[in-house]
């Protein structure tokens, strides 16, 4: 029996444990656009179209009632990773996601009438630094102490990004939830135009003409067009024959030399002076993140979301960066 029914589409009771980030706030909105139940798990509940409820991610409690009956849940939970990754943003970064999904196991494992299907966020990241040939979930390679250059082995901060991504996704698997379908979603960059995300500051450098190549420029870039993020998590909601880790990431990773050559076309900004490296380092310490965001290179493909017959509206970067742009435009 499918979620949503052929004869029109049921109304679905949906949980977000840690839904209000940027991510979490656009599934929350498609969500509720189309008429499902949505509730957001958050420490600080706030003001929105959709019910949000405190939790603190670390133990259960009144919460747990919203889970019981849920027909799916989609689990956020984890600390920025924009940051720099000093021993104590390290431990909050890797504690979060943890402990979050871990308790989301032992919660669903007790519930009397546990969600269909329990769907947590992974990250793209996991894949090694590839430049060679697309990483996609059957032939992909895990990353971890790989030769970035000749003479250069994967940073530290690198290896500690992969080694949260395969912990979280361990602790995801471990739990027993024999009547709850479960998903990873290995997610590259969700491509927002709202304020604070990855797609704003790429466009405030473009907007101050610094938006050139970053690095070598010859690092993939993957990346995912919101509208085809929040409607890819609603395929998986939907095929009940899709379980384990999924790429999510649009199918067309591209050098950062030409994404930011798109962006800016985009945007109608002909010109970027380039970063190199060294500049980007500098730059990191000072924004206080760190540069394996821009330097570290993701050719991830979308393998099985293909294979299951999923279709991107945004597929290209060029078409993705055009209809983001303008939605900035419309909004400035």
């Amino acid at each position: 029996m499918h979620l949503f029914s052929d004869a029109g589409r049921a109304r679905l009771r949906i949980v977000l444990p840690g839904g209000s980030g940027q991510v979490g706030q656009v599934l929350a909105r498609y969500f509720q656009e189309r008429g499902h139940h949505v509730t957001v798990l958050t420490r600080s509940p706030f003001a929105a179209p959709w019910q949000t409820v405190h939790w603190d991610g670390e133990q259960a409690g009144d919460w747990t009632e919203h889970l019981d009956g849920a027909d799916v849940c989609i689990n956020l939970a984890g600390r920025s990773v924009n940051c720099r990754y000093t021993e104590k943003n390290r431990k909050a970064i890797y504690d979060s996601r943890i402990r979050s999904t871990r308790l989301l196991g032992r919660v669903i494992a007790g519930l009397e009438h546990p969600p269909k299907v329990w769907l947590n966020a992974s990250t793209a990241t996991i894949y090694r630094h590839a430049t060679d040939r697309p990483m996609d979930e059957y032939t992909g390679e895990i990353g971890g102490n790989e030769l970035i250059s000749r003479r250069r082995r994967a940073p530290d901060t690198w290896n500690f990004s992969i080694r949260v991504a395969m912990d979280w996704e361990a602790a995801f698997f471990a739990a027993f939830t024999p009547h709850t379908r479960k998903v990873a979603l290995r997610s590259a960059v969700v491509m927002s135009p709202s304020p604070g995300g990855a797609f704003a500051l790429l466009l405030r450098l473009v907007r101050m003409s610094l938006g050139g190549a970053q690095g070598s420029g010859r690092q993939y870039v993957s990346w995912i067009h919101e509208l085809d993020f929040a409607r890819a998590v609603e395929f998986l909601i939907e095929r009940e024959d899709v379980d384990g880790t999924v790429n999510l990431a649009a199918p067309n990773p591209l050098p950062n030399r030409e994404f930011m050559e798109a962006l800016r076309e985009a945007y109608g900004m002909p010109n970027g002076i380039p970063a190199p490296r060294p500049l980007l380092e500098v730059a990191a310490f000072f924004l206080r993140t760190e540069s394996e965001l821009v330097l570290k290179s993701r050719r991830v493909v979308p393998a099985r979301l293909m294979d299951a017959g999923f279709e991107f509206e945004f597929p290209e970067w060029g078409a993705a960066a055009e209809d983001l742009a303008a939605q900035w435009k419309r909004r400035e």
